[in-house]
């Protein structure tokens, strides 16, 4: 009950935050511009991003049945498809929910331990986070001169100005961080025979054996070339997401395809923030992108920001929705069918 009742405050103050963002948003801007630009936005570029992003969530449910027939657990791409979309709907709802989501979905059609599944997963994340901030440095290098300064104003300005007024408080907070880590080392250390036997432990190491064995996937995966394929139609698909919707607008059609990188790459960490569905931070991320970088109309900014995130959003809600359907039909006409067969094929 207490768990419940703390995931629901955990959920109710980063939705109030992302509401927060909202607000800052559009406080000063001209609400009826903003309906006025969506509703004359030209909705086939919007379409063409609809279908870019449908095709990076093919090619991630394709390298994720990489990863999972590395370690020996074949399955078809369409249900790893509808789990990949499952999981996206769960996000939608409850961040990071979309993980254990897609993970449980596929465990339970296919039979695949969910420690291996949630492993690779994890393997996953990391892996795109590397290639996420490998895109931004890349951004800030090549443009230097436009990126360099919003990042050092907006970013490392503050953040240092914070440091410098607050060292002290830092220091003791590290020093007392340290100490909390070392004892908590030596502790486990003098009581490990101790530990070794608590149920939850056992548990917990052979959950942290079924990571590991999911994290060290892509180490022995045979396609890798075909993996790292599979991961640039994933970004490239990304960025056409944000380039096809420039020509929406008036406001936003002379931009470039570097632009929609650059704006790609910094928005998402909008998207990954732990607001439910990106709302809020998403929004403010790029309306200052565009404003600030590019000198776009904030009330066209905003426009764009709402119009690209409820497109890509109500895409994920019918995807993640039908797919859910198609994967509980599916599971059922393979049980009512035969189900003996059904039975011999999981046992494996």
């Amino acid at each position: 009950m207490k768990k419940r009742i703390f995931s629901a405050i955990n959920y109710i103050f980063f939705l109030l935050i992302g509401v927060l963002f909202l607000w800052l948003v559009f406080r000063k801007v001209d609400l009826h511009q903003v309906m006025k630009e969506i509703l004359e936005a030209n909705y086939f570029y919007i379409l063409l991003a609809i279908i870019a992003a449908i095709i990076s969530h093919i090619f991630r449910a394709a390298r994720w049945n990489l990863m999972i027939g590395s370690m020996g657990y074949p399955t078809r791409l369409s249900t790893t498809f509808y789990a990949v979309m499952i999981g996206y709907l769960a996000n939608t709802a409850v961040p990071r929910l979309g993980e254990i989501s897609r993970c449980g979905a596929l465990t339970n059609k296919d039979k695949i331990p969910f420690n291996s599944l949630f492993g690779t997963v994890i393997a996953e994340r990391v892996f795109d986070m590397i290639i996420l901030l490998l895109i931004i440095l890349g951004v800030i290098l090549f443009q230097l001169s436009l990126v360099g300064q919003f990042v050092h104003d907006n970013i490392i300005a503050p953040l240092f100005s914070n440091v410098e007024r607050n060292y002290l408080n830092i220091i003791l907070f590290s020093i007392i961080a340290a100490a909390v880590v070392f004892l908590i080392i030596f502790l486990i250390r003098r009581m490990r025979h101790h530990f070794e036997k608590w149920p939850f432990l056992v548990k917990m190491k052979k959950f942290a054996q079924g990571l590991v064995e999911g994290i060290k996937t892509i180490k022995r995966l045979p396609q890798k070339w075909t993996f790292l394929f599979y991961t640039f139609i994933i970004w490239l698909m990304y960025a056409f997401m944000v380039y096809f919707p420039f020509f929406a607008m008036n406001g936003t059609e002379g931009l470039n395809f570097g632009d929609a990188v650059t704006i790609m790459a910094i928005g998402s960490l909008g998207i990954v923030a732990p607001v439910p569905g990106g709302i809020g931070t998403y929004h403010f991320i790029t309306t200052a992108l565009l404003f600030e970088l590019y000198g776009i109309d904030k009330a066209v900014a905003a426009s764009f920001a709402t119009l690209t995130h409820a497109a890509q959003t109500i895409n994920i809600i019918i995807l993640g929705a039908v797919s859910f359907l198609l994967i509980l039909m599916q599971k059922r006409r393979m049980t009512d069918g035969n189900p003996e067969l059904y039975q011999i094929k999981n046992s494996r």
